[in-house]
């Protein structure tokens, strides 16, 4: 913020009153805030906005491991609970390029691990808006939100009785 916008909201304060002051103070803060907290892909994608270009993303985009950590809550009847049950997973994925791959993962119900370490199938599908979706082989599936250059992306597990997402999940090996 310059030193004029200051002056400008204390004179405000002075004048208008402490509303309108606090008003703009909340408005520039949101402002730095939102500008200050962009993660490199945002920016990325701002950039490409202000270009007027459109995001293109194959199945090839997704090429590469994945760390994932996930938390949320399982509904009954989901995996056998009797009440809404606290529940988190954490591995990788390893996606090949071509709609095939891997997840790596130790899932913890409660106060139970039910599965750990264990690599199931996946299959997924890129659109070329840069969505898609990923199902694990006799397990769950979810929609995915992918950079358009593949660095990263964002899933929210779709099937009934979980409620859960994984924050954004960055690409830390190229296999």
């Amino acid at each position: 913020m310059k030193n004029n916008s200051i002056s400008r909201i204390l004179a405000l304060a002075k004048t208008s009153g402490r509303r309108k002051a606090m008003a703009l103070l909340l408005g520039f803060a949101t402002l730095a805030l939102a500008a200050g907290g962009m993660s490199p892909t945002a920016v990325a994608q701002t950039k490409l906005d202000e270009n007027d270009s459109k995001p293109t993303c194959t199945l090839e985009t997704l090429k590469g491991r994945y760390l994932f950590a996930w938390s949320g809550a399982v509904l009954p009847p989901a995996f056998g609970v009797t009440e809404q049950t606290l529940s988190g997973a954490a591995g990788y994925h390893t996606f090949n390029g071509d709609g095939t791959g891997t997840d790596t993962v130790t899932v913890r119900i409660g106060t139970t691990i039910v599965l750990e370490n264990i690599v199931a199938p996946i299959t997924y599908t890129v659109n070329s808006d840069c969505t898609g979706t990923y199902t694990v082989q006799d397990g769950p599936a979810f929609d995915i939100f992918i950079a358009p250059n593949g660095a990263e992306l964002t899933v929210i597990e779709t099937d009934p009785g979980v409620i859960g997402f994984q924050a954004p999940q960055k690409r830390v090996a190229p296999r």
